[in-house]
């Protein structure tokens, strides 16, 4: 098994568009570069630096000795989210140790999409402060100006999942050692696909949500419209049902579409390559963010096992015996009804917020969810459920404002899984 850095791409793309079955040949990404029945570790250069440093992701690269599918796992895009990198780095290793050889197909592992989040501890880079999560490219997106750094970044790693040529693409970049550097700048304002035979089937985002939150996935609506027809979006929404449900968390249908796509979540990793690119793909929120949390990294790399099982990557006799199954790590959902993500209710006062239920709480439409009170301990109001549901998490702090949302909940969603783009139906 070879581990090293590897040579990276030979420069022939012909076969970059290539998903699914990729007939035992290599696979790469960056500069890691595996044969088949090979793990290969390296680095995909995303941009350059001021300092002349290059801004790069980790990569590994899991090749299997048979043709399959292509599974996707990403974490950190948020730098602060740090179960999300361990949930990666875990799941990749121990394919690497002990299913390697009864992989069909390849796993490729970003541990880290935001370098610059991680290395302040903090959600927003230090670029322009922005939500790195919200810049994946969307063709309906408009914009007098030039992309900013952070969107470059975002489309060269999506070019790479999706092996599309991102709207406005020009020539990539010229031979290595143009500027001396011994390595190939990164000038144009998006890149062909930088890896080969890596086109993803799948993808997994790994996430972390707020302070004691519970675990859940994000299942996005399919939109369609211009981009896809009633009827393939219906198909790409059963084949995302399927591993959503066999990644086993309790499962929140993302905000309605006019909501959606007004939070730009359409240009997040797992919206751009689902709602974009047309491939399956999701979000595991796994708790609190800022400290690993043990427990939901072992439920993480269980789901992680299970969607590869889903795919035909891997046979159930061959998942190791240490990874188990999903549905004995996370908590169920303490409602049967189907329920979706709100943030909110708000408060029509301001003061301080005193919370009268926990995350992993039922509650049913009019119940107090809290209070809010003055410095002084006197009650000023309260605030109530609108609906049923449960609480995922409470929002961080004690003072709120008028109209500031009381937490994260998940309340009863009874709309459709696949709308129209512009579809404003709760």
């Amino acid at each position: 098994m070879d581990e090293s850095e590897g040579s990276g791409p030979d420069g022939d793309d012909s076969e970059d568009g290539d998903s699914g079955e990729r007939g035992g040949r290599p696979v790469s990404l960056g500069t890691a570069s595996a044969a088949p029945g090979e793990v290969a570790r390296g680095w995909f250069e995303v941009a350059e630096l001021p300092t002349g440093a290059a801004e790069r992701l980790p990569v590994v690269v899991a090749n299997g000795s048979g043709d399959g599918p292509v599974l996707w796992l990403t974490g950190g895009v948020h730098g602060d989210e740090a179960t999300g990198v361990a949930v990666v780095q875990d799941a990749i290793a121990t394919l690497a140790e002990d299913a390697l050889a009864a992989l069909a197909g390849a796993v490729v592992a970003v541990p880290v999409v935001s370098p610059a989040g991680l290395r302040r501890n903090s959600r927003h880079t230090y670029y322009d402060d922005e939500d790195p999560n919200r810049h994946f490219p969307d063709a309906d997106a408009e914009s007098a100006r030039p992309p900013k750094l952070q969107e470059r970044i975002d489309a060269r790693l999506y070019a790479a999942i999706t092996g599309e040529t991102v709207e406005g693409a020009v020539e990539g970049p010229a031979s290595a050692g143009r500027n001396g550097s011994g390595r190939e700048p990164v000038d144009p304002p998006v890149a062909e696909p930088a890896g080969t035979g890596v086109v993803a089937d799948a993808l997994i985002d790994c996430h972390t949500a707020g302070v004691a939150s519970e675990p859940f996935a994000i299942r996005d609506r399919v939109l369609y419209g211009e981009r896809r027809s009633e009827d393939d979006a219906v198909a790409l929404s059963d084949e995302l049902g399927r591993l959503v449900d066999a990644f086993g968390f309790p499962t929140l249908r993302e905000y309605p579409a006019a909501e959606y796509v007004e939070e730009n979540l359409q240009r997040s990793t797992a919206g751009a390559v689902l709602n974009e690119a047309g491939i399956p793909a999701f979000t595991a929120e796994l708790g609190a963010h800022s400290v690993v949390d043990d427990a939901l990294v072992e439920a993480g790399v269980a789901g992680v096992f299970a969607v590869a099982v889903e795919m035909g990557i891997l046979a159930a006799e061959d998942v190791p015996d240490s990874v188990g199954r999903p549905i004995d790590r996370p908590t169920p959902a303490p409602v049967e009804f189907p329920v979706r993500r709100f943030r909110g209710p708000t408060t029509d006062v301001s003061g301080l917020i005193r919370h009268r239920v926990a995350a992993g709480d039922a509650f049913a439409g009019g119940d107090v969810l809290a209070d809010v009170v003055s410095a002084t301990g006197e009650r000023r109001g309260t605030v109530r459920a609108d609906r049923d549901g449960y609480v995922l998490g409470r929002a961080e702090g004690l003072a709120v404002y008028e109209g500031d949302p009381i937490g994260n909940l998940a309340v009863r969603d009874d709309g459709d899984l696949v709308v129209p783009r512009e579809d404003d139906d709760e």
